[in-house]
């Protein structure tokens, strides 16, 4: 079963954050998290989609996904892409 790795970015109130996340169902996950009913902090933002990885596994996402919320340094690469 396909899963996806995820970095959202927003320039919203608060400044600009990031978010990375992992799902089996890529547009669902992003027009949840755009209305509301995603994941808590993002909650009251507009996001655009800055990165995917396809990966065969949920759990090869989700340790990817460990991954990309430590590196500060690509995530901050790819929120300059929404300036």
């Amino acid at each position: 079963m396909d899963a996806f790795v995820y970095v959202l970015g927003s320039n919203g109130n608060g400044g600009p954050k990031t978010y990375v996340g992992w799902t089996n169902n890529l547009e669902k996950r992003i027009v949840m998290h755009n209305s509301g009913r995603g994941a808590k902090s993002t909650r009251g933002r507009n996001w655009d989609l800055l990165y995917v990885e396809k990966l065969d596994h949920k759990t090869d996402a989700m340790k990817r996904e460990w991954h990309l919320k430590r590196d500060r340094k690509i995530r901050k690469l790819l929120l300059d892409l929404i300036d």
